[in-house]
């Protein structure tokens, strides 16, 4: 079954790196939105339903962890499944991002191989697979 995916990263190329990971790694994914930051992100939330969200943490405008704060108070989209790709490596923001409810964190620079088993954890390996 195909998914729709939300790539929020102020980096053109890493956005497509990430894409290219998705269409690479076996998933059948459907759409595959992009926004430069959160602000950004919520008003594509506002037109089209996505099953993951990738973000970035360090962003102009809205950083992601404000980002996810926001998801949180929505009730619809705080169901939506997060994992953060960051080059913030710290412990302490590892562990907010974690207590505000994101799946997963990879920290940058990463192997496609650690997306696509995140992505496997949180979407159902049996389900995302083509």
């Amino acid at each position: 079954m195909p998914f729709n995916a939300l790539i929020v990263d102020d980096s053109p190329a890493m956005r497509v790196f990430v894409r290219r990971v998705l269409e690479l790694s076996g998933f059948a994914s459907g759409a595959c939105l992009e926004a430069s930051d959160g602000e950004q992100a919520l008003a594509l939330l506002k037109r089209q339903w996505v099953d993951v969200i990738l973000t970035d943490i360090n962003m102009p405008v809205m950083d992601g962890e404000e980002f996810v704060r926001r998801l949180d108070r929505d009730d619809a989209l705080k169901a939506i499944p997060v994992l953060v790709v960051s080059t913030d490596r710290s412990d302490n923001r590892v562990q907010r991002m974690l207590q505000l409810g994101v799946k997963g964190y990879i920290k940058k620079p990463f192997f496609p191989e650690t997306l696509r088993d995140k992505l496997e954890d949180v979407l159902g390996a049996t389900d995302a697979r083509t």
